[in-house]
């Protein structure tokens, strides 16, 4: 229609938000989403709020949560500061943000591949066009005009699983800093450790280059509140601030009031504790029943972290198709062609292990190896 702008000619229905449509269906084995469990989200049988939230409020966030946020990115060792630190309405939006901060159509952007489908489908509308980041080698390929922006999930990936190792890490913040490339680092699953694994910040080693560095409280607190954070290098952040201004004004104050009391919650150490040890548990019992189901149709790593397992099936498997097939008989899953940012077809699948019950993960998986088997 040509009252309409060109870029709305690039939108695309989200792969995320149809499957979460699907899976409301009753009876539905879900392992697309990266929904946490219900079991983890934190009690919150709080005194009523502050009357004077329901009014206006800053942009940037409320400042007892951005101090507090700040200790807790400080301690990571990320060079940051309450007045640098900004609360996001879910991190999606940080993702959103820095895409309309950085892209024109035909921007270079470097990510890994396979990526966050939902960043993928963000940088594809604004018209970004992708160079993949080889981890051994993050600078190789961006020959004499770098991208403008490396976007990345060091720490249990999404959908992959992997954590990015120190040395990968710090060839990462080295060749952003030589290349003057914007990193932005996308932290969201780094409480949810299972196995020792190397979690410092890659932004931490960014001293004198340009970052961004969010993190969400979807996944320790509750995806309901909607609420997420990020801190930036002194020359983006106030640009972000101004983005933000025009996008939604303000944060929800009655979350961030909320998430801010379980900040301060002394139990607050032992309940992650808590949440670790149940996702931990969940993720051995899948791993166990994958063996039992899959275990001759596929092949995979135990996730050090994280959400998800990342599946290779047998070549030859038409994802699409089994995914149709699945779905027939009451499960969901995620194909793995969404996360490429290269786009083309793909032997693998991601499975979420958090949110079935492990009763109704076996009987979903013993589906899908028989569909596999024929």
């Amino acid at each position: 229609m040509a009252r309409l702008s060109m870029r709305s000619a690039d939108i695309k229905h989200s792969p995320v938000r149809e499957m979460l449509n699907v899976s409301q269906r009753p009876g539905m084995i879900s392992f697309a989403g990266g929904l946490p469990s219900p079991e983890t989200f934190a009690g919150l049988d709080l005194p009523p709020p502050p009357r004077e939230l329901l009014q206006y409020g800053p942009t940037e966030g409320e400042p007892a949560l951005r101090e507090r946020i700040a200790l807790d990115l400080a301690e990571l060792g990320l060079d940051t500061a309450p007045d640098r630190v900004m609360v996001l309405s879910g991190s999606q939006q940080g993702v959103d943000l820095a895409a309309k901060l950085v892209i024109d159509a035909g921007t270079a952007l470097a990510v890994e591949s396979p990526a966050y489908l939902a960043a993928l489908q963000v940088f594809r509308f604004y018209g970004a066009r992708f160079q993949i980041i080889d981890r051994s080698a993050p600078g190789a390929g961006w020959g004499e005009t770098p991208p403008s922006m490396a976007y990345v999930i060091p720490t249990f990936q999404n959908p992959s699983g992997h954590c990015w190792t120190a040395e990968e890490r710090q060839a990462m913040a080295a060749a952003c800093r030589a290349r003057d490339v914007i990193l932005f680092e996308d932290d969201p699953y780094r409480d949810l450790v299972y196995a020792p694994c190397d979690r410092r910040p890659v932004c931490a080693d960014m001293a004198g280059g340009s970052w961004i560095y969010q993190g969400s409280f979807s996944k320790t607190v509750a995806p309901g509140l909607r609420l997420g954070y990020l801190t930036a290098s002194p020359d983006l952040f106030p640009l972000l601030v101004q983005l933000k201004q025009a996008a939604d004004l303000h944060t929800n104050r009655l979350s961030q009031w909320m998430v801010l009391q379980y900040l301060n919650d002394p139990g607050r150490a032992e309940r992650m504790e808590q949440v670790r040890d149940l996702y931990r548990r969940k993720r051995d019992a899948f791993a166990d029943a994958l063996t039992r189901h899959l275990g001759d149709r596929a092949s995979w790593t135990l996730p050090p972290g994280g959400l998800f397992f990342w599946l290779t099936l047998a070549d030859g498997v038409d994802v699409e198709v089994l995914l149709q097939r699945c779905v027939e008989r009451g499960v969901l899953f995620t194909p793995g062609a969404h996360f490429l940012a290269e786009g083309g077809a793909s032997s693998t699948m991601r499975l979420n292990f958090s949110l079935a019950e492990p009763e109704a993960a076996e009987r979903g998986l013993a589906v899908i190896g028989a569909l596999l088997r024929g």
